[in-house]
């Protein structure tokens, strides 16, 4: 193996990460150059696994093409702000998932989901484009409506909203934290009787 930046040979080059990917069908290895300080990412695959076949929505049989992933993912984020080390994450992380729950075959609606479930985490506006594709819609209703079901997933994953809608609610009450006015007064210890020394 030789660095495929300055050809230097393989007591030139380190492995500063390593990781198992496909569906624990391959070993992902990123290394480094000691030559010219650039950075490669190699994989190691096991010939002749398992074949898995993906069952199309028309009954069509295809075989599993994690490229066709990639594909469809870079076609999703077509001018987005997303890196490429982030797009061969999902197809990782769902060709593992994939090969973890089938055996021989797998619905294309499992690995439709699997990809939209990582995309809207990733990106919005790449998942509302892939979902467009995915699910098929026919209308722009169906498009308003899937991207108006992001902003409120995304509202309500956001661990800050909880805290803005106290800091609302403080507004309301004099500046007063709601919560204040459910504390009950502090209630001033009785005094013991008086007693007559007469």
């Amino acid at each position: 193996m030789h660095c495929p930046f300055c050809d230097a040979d393989k007591e030139s080059l380190k492995v500063i990460d390593s990781r198992t990917c496909e569906g624990g069908h391959a070993i992902r290895r990123r290394r480094e150059c000691l030559s010219c300080r650039k950075r490669f990412t190699t994989y190691e695959r096991i010939e002749d696994t398992l074949k898995l076949t993906v069952v199309k929505r028309d009954g069509r049989r295809v075989p599993w093409d994690r490229n066709k992933i990639f594909a469809g993912l870079e076609r999703a984020c077509f001018k987005r702000p997303v890196a490429e080390t982030d797009l061969r994450r999902i197809v990782d992380e769902v060709e593992e998932e994939t090969f973890r729950a089938s055996d021989r075959e797998v619905q294309s609606t499992f690995v439709g989901e699997s990809v939209a479930q990582r995309l809207r985490r990733l990106d919005q506006v790449a998942y509302v484009r892939f979902a467009s594709v995915y699910k098929k819609f026919k209308t722009l209703e169906e498009l308003v409506d899937e991207a108006k079901a992001v902003l409120d997933a995304k509202r309500f994953e956001d661990p800050t909203q909880g805290r803005l809608f106290i800091e609302q609610m403080a507004a309301t009450n004099g500046g007063e934290p709601a919560a204040k006015t459910l504390r009950q007064p502090k209630r001033k210890p009785a005094r013991a009787p008086e007693v007559s020394a007469g």
